[in-house]
């Protein structure tokens, strides 16, 4: 499967194919947020199988480096896919999926279909937000 680009929800979605090499820097993460930006997308999909294991190791650096440009440059970041295994072996990983997914820049859920979920509970609160009691 090659990148390919959709709406979703009404969010403009850049969706990074699963083969390709894993991002390891922060030039690397700027390349895909320039991939992402030149099809004017807001929210960024990277399947978990790209990023490899040393980006789910917090301690090469990897996955804050790669995070932090995303939400320097303002382009969210949801990496989909399996981590379990990852999770089981960093309570740092858990912290981090646990705080990400409670916030709106940077999501970790396990597959497209908790993303459109998610998705709509966004819009569903934005919406109870503009009205007035």
């Amino acid at each position: 499967m090659s990148d390919r680009v959709y709406d979703l929800q009404g969010i403009r979605v850049f969706e990074f194919a699963a083969a390709g090499a894993p991002p390891t820097n922060s030039r690397d993460a700027t390349e895909l947020i320039g991939a992402a930006r030149s099809q004017q997308a807001e929210l960024a999909v990277i399947p978990a199988a790209r990023l490899g294991d040393e980006f789910f190791r917090l301690k090469t650096g990897i996955a804050g480096e790669i995070i932090q440009k995303f939400v320097t440059y303002q382009v969210r970041l949801v990496i989909v896919g399996d981590i379990p295994r990852y999770l089981l072996e960093s309570s740092a990983l858990r912290d981090l999926v646990y705080e990400s997914n409670h916030g709106t820049n940077v999501w970790f859920l396990p597959d497209l279909q908790s993303l459109a979920s998610r998705l709509v509970q966004c819009a569903a609160g934005r919406l109870a937000a503009t009205r007035k009691p």
